[in-house]
């Protein structure tokens, strides 16, 4: 069999790589190894961990009406088999539409383990109906798209399901009563909010000196206090786990660090330390393609590798491995192959922690200024001055714009509050544009929403802002 294009992963970036070739006339064969189209995000990352971060708000929203509000309602009755239900019933909907999708646009798609042989050639493995007999596929170009994987240390590698992945906790086998979770990067804190609003007294311990690590630590403080209180005083930071030993139906820690030391026992652990690119196993060294010390396949601008037959997109591509990069990368690696010249060159990449509070930021950071010495001048508005976030009960968040001093433009937007990832947008808008401080306050936002409070750190800027006093702005 012989495709003009083969995309190897049916994550975000391989299918929609593969729609648009097939949408601009060219021959896609998609190969997957899943039974399902969607890869991590939509099987076992983004939608599934969001469907129970849904559950996890309306529990926590319900609490404040009970305790702030006066509302009376019954302590709420958690139906695993149910909740776990309807997280698959959503994944299942979404597979199917891309099932159909693929099968509108005429993209062939093959149920395989995709090996190359060569640069112009797979081996395909499986037994799906949709493999050749001779399990042979050769192409013109293909798109790599083969995703990430968590990344599991060898010492806590163990044949447990008591010793959870992301993946392993995403299935919500059930709700342990001590959830212990190593690691306090987004994927741990996200899912360690899950289940502590299902029930579990959750642990973190994290290695460095504050969650998040490598976030804005002025948007981490607000974070960190909500789930100090969901969390109690279970948050052990500088603190590392030494190793983990099974004791019949419980896992063993031993604590290392000044905020835990010794040993405590948990019905299950959620290791979240990371994740790998799937770069190993399946033939790269056949082809001319190089990968780096740390798995990532090199690519430049054009998403194109050593191999002129071979692109790499998505998180096998190097970071940050986010989804919504992967469809964009899908977006240069298609137009290249067509002969186009563009390249991957974006200015902003949004980056979003859909804990409660949302952690959002996009562009420069502050840190990265002070690293690259990069002028700048900060402004921020706290939440607390905002009406719409006096009504919901929620004035922890906090807005902050990083600008250039010398042409007032916006060079990065960092957010902290409920709906920090929708209103991230405007902000990556506004950098990409290369827009000035002043195009953000002179367009009229809505009032009250806290969208406004993009516009409110602007006047801040200025020395305008109505609800808090700043003086005004001295320009030369």
């Amino acid at each position: 069999m012989h495709s003009q294009l083969v995309v190897l992963g049916g994550g975000p970036g391989g299918y929609a790589a593969a729609f648009l070739a097939a949408d601009e006339g060219l021959e896609v064969t998609l190969v997957e190894a899943e039974t399902r189209l969607g890869g991590t995000c939509l099987l076992r990352g983004c939608i599934p961990s969001k469907a129970l971060l849904h559950v996890a708000r309306v529990i926590s929203e319900v609490d404040e009406l009970r305790s702030e509000w006066g509302v009376k309602y019954e302590a709420p009755q958690i139906d695993v088999d149910r909740v776990r239900t309807r997280k698959d019933h959503v994944i299942s909907t979404l597979t199917s539409g891309l099932t159909q999708l693929a099968k509108r646009r005429k993209v062939r798609v093959i149920r395989a383990r995709g090996i190359f042989e060569d640069s112009t050639t797979l081996r395909l493995e499986g037994d799906d109906d949709s493999i050749p007999r001779d399990r042979k596929l050769t192409y013109e170009h293909l798109i790599l798209a083969s995703g990430s994987l968590p990344a599991m240390p060898p010492a806590f590698s163990m044949d447990s399901d008591r010793i959870m992945d992301s993946t392993g906790a995403l299935n919500l086998a059930d709700v342990p009563k001590r959830l212990l979770v190593i690691g306090g990067g987004y994927i741990g804190l996200e899912l360690g909010s899950v289940y502590a609003a299902l029930g579990s007294q959750v642990s973190v311990v994290e290695l460095t000196d504050g969650l998040l690590p490598g976030a804005d630590r002025d948007l981490v403080r607000p974070l960190h206090k909500r789930l100090s209180r969901l969390f109690g005083d279970r948050i052990y930071l500088n603190t590392k786990v030494g190793s983990l030993g099974l004791r019949g139906d419980e896992v063993e820690v031993a604590y290392e660090g000044p905020a835990k030391y010794g040993v405590e026992c948990y019905d299950r652990v959620l290791v979240s330390v990371g994740r790998r690119p799937n770069s190993q196993g399946f033939g790269l060294e056949n082809t001319q393609v190089e990968i780096d010390d740390r798995g990532f396949v090199q690519c430049d601008r054009q998403q194109r590798t050593r191999d002129p037959h071979v692109l790499a997109i998505g998180d096998v591509a190097g970071e940050p491995m986010l989804a919504h990069k992967a469809t964009h990368e899908a977006k240069v690696a298609v137009e290249v192959v067509l002969g186009k010249a563009v390249e991957f060159d974006k200015l902003a990449i949004p980056a979003v922690v859909f804990t409660d509070p949302e952690v959002a930021w996009a562009g420069l950071t502050e840190d990265m200024a002070k690293a690259s010495n990069r002028k700048h001048e900060v402004a921020t508005y706290p939440w607390a001055a905002s009406g719409r976030a006096q009504a919901l009960g929620r004035t922890e968040g906090l807005t902050k714009l990083l600008i250039d001093p010398d042409t007032q433009r916006v060079l990065g937007c960092g957010l902290v509050g409920p709906g920090a990832g929708e209103m991230i947008a405007e902000a990556v808008l506004a950098i990409e544009m290369g827009c000035e401080v002043r195009d953000l306050t002179e367009a009229i936002h809505p009032h009250p929403t806290l969208s406004e409070t993009l516009m409110n750190a602007g006047e801040v800027f200025y020395g305008t802002a109505t609800e808090i006093y700043k003086p005004r702005r001295t320009t030369k």
